[in-house]
């Protein structure tokens, strides 16, 4: 997203100036226009503003429940203003809630609300719009909303399950490096001073600790600096084309997590095209929307290339399954819907299969996870008190010895 400042004149002569947020400069028009605004002055603006980056992100919970709402005040024989005002002010969300708004205004100039929507492309995805703009050519808008409820409801839940399966090992990683820099800026330095009192030579472990903590509590910052730099790196280098490209491999190929991918991949493209499919979008269309909805680049990249050789007339089945990323179940019931013409009803259940497969292997994961990450936690941590103590009982033995 980039911001611009504009400056024009309102519908009553008035001077209006400020700055708007849209993903390119002709979006950024097309809204202001909308809004009645004849822009004089126009430019990318050169502030930088922190708000931004505190914006609440609008969750695919949220507009789940927005297309749930919409769908049934459009079934209740509400018009689309009228609906879009409504959920607008029941709408918590403040981002979910602004776009509703400049929604409903754009529809009041007369536009189409799959436009509407566009103008929001950052809160709306385009897989949405295009839905609506189905629906709106076929008089069933209603029903693409219950559909895009169901996506979002299935994707948010995809998500959770995810989530809920990584951030266990992570915040207990946190809390291992938390005790290792306690130990190593506040409890080994205490010893460190007794040893040195010793004047005995130490293990190679305990001086291994002495040494890394001594250049940590006199070199702080240079770890810090480090550590920043290392994050910064890892995000340039996933910004570009060959980063995202092994990220996304990485991402399918490493152990225990790359086959949960693969899965979560299966299911997030089955919904899609499945849900795109029985809204009336052409295949081809299909496949390109999906395509953009996958977040793993070397899919994305994949599937174009599948959108290519469907459109000159081999079946979908063949090049998915070429892709060699999907499971052998997926392209197999894909062929079977080919055969029998019902192919959005077969990838509608290929996407509850995964879906479900999701769900087990997470809970799975992380019943696994639990007793290693505390063999872990314990080895490193035991580990460096056997090394802090190590010493001393040496010098006891030795005493006693005497």
């Amino acid at each position: 997203m980039a911001k611009y400042d504009y400056r024009g004149l309102d519908a009553s002569g008035k001077v209006k100036k400020g700055t708007i947020e849209a993903n390119n400069e002709e979006t950024a028009k097309t809204r202001l226009r909308a809004e009645g605004i004849n822009i004089t002055e126009f430019g990318e603006s050169k502030d930088i503003e922190l708000g931004g980056i505190f914006k609440k992100k609008v969750k695919n919970k949220d507009l789940s429940v927005f297309c749930k709402q919409f769908a049934a005040v459009l079934r209740a024989g509400v018009p689309v203003i009228a609906a879009l005002d409504m959920l607008a002010t029941s709408t918590e969300n403040k981002r979910l809630r602004e776009s509703i708004e400049q929604a409903s205004t754009h529809v009041q100039k007369g536009g189409t609300l799959a436009d509407a929507l566009k103008l929001n492309s950052d809160v709306f995805p385009n897989m949405l719009s295009n839905m609506v703009a189905a629906g709106e050519s076929s008089g069933k808008m209603e029903i693409c909303f219950e559909r895009m409820a169901h996506q979002f409801e299935k994707d948010g839940h995809i998500e959770g399950k995810i989530k809920s399966a990584m951030m266990y090992p992570i915040v207990i990683l946190v809390v291992v490096i938390g005790v290792v820099i306690l130990m190593l800026t506040m409890v080994i330095p205490t010893f460190s001073e007794m040893f040195k009192e010793m004047g005995a030579e130490l293990p190679k472990a305990t001086q291994m600790l002495v040494n890394a903590s001594d250049f940590l509590v006199a070199r702080w910052y240079i770890v810090l600096i480090a550590v920043v730099l290392i994050i910064v790196a890892i995000k340039v280098f996933s910004s570009t084309e060959y980063g995202q490209e092994f990220n996304g491999n990485m991402a399918l190929k490493m152990p225990i997590f790359g086959n949960l991918n693969v899965k979560t991949a299966a299911a997030t493209f089955s919904r899609t095209f499945a849900t795109l499919l029985a809204s009336g979008i052409s295949m081809i269309d299909a496949i390109e929307q999906t395509a953009n909805v996958m977040k793993n680049k070397v899919i994305r990249d994949k599937l174009k290339e599948c959108k290519v050789q469907v459109s000159r007339g081999v079946p979908l089945s063949k090049p998915i399954k070429d892709m060699d990323i999907f499971p052998i179940m997926m392209p197999q019931m894909m062929h079977i819907g080919e055969e029998t013409g019902n192919i959005e009803d077969m990838m509608e259940k290929v996407a509850d299969f995964y879906e479900d497969e999701v769900d087990l292997a997470t809970d799975a994961l992380t019943s696994a996870m639990e007793p290693l990450i505390i063999v872990v936690m314990a080895v490193v941590v035991g580990g460096m008190v056997v090394a802090i103590y190590s010493p001393i009982l040496n010098m006891y033995d030795a005493v006693d010895s005497y």
